[in-house]
């Protein structure tokens, strides 16, 4: 389990760092799958012993801007079908 893993800072500096990410999300039906990827970014940067929030907050936005760029060209794509 995550709190087994980390300390209570660590997990809150993580908690901050996903809200802060996901704040760049776009709204709509995808959002639960982009949480558990940004998420799941941010656990391998704790696990690195990078614990930090601003290097946390780094690690989630990136996940998320890489989410986002990667979205765009897909729904381009389907309203052009």
């Amino acid at each position: 389990m995550i709190t087994d893993a980390f300390d209570r800072r660590t997990i809150a500096n993580m908690e901050v760092a996903l809200e802060r990410a996901c704040l760049l999300l776009p709204t709509g039906g995808e959002k639960h799958r982009a949480r558990r990827v940004i998420a799941g970014k941010i656990i391998e940067c704790a696990s690195r012993g990078e614990a930090s929030l601003s290097r946390l907050t780094e690690a989630g936005c990136a996940a998320a801007m890489q989410l986002s760029s990667s979205a765009q060209p897909v729904r381009k794509k389907e309203v052009a079908d």
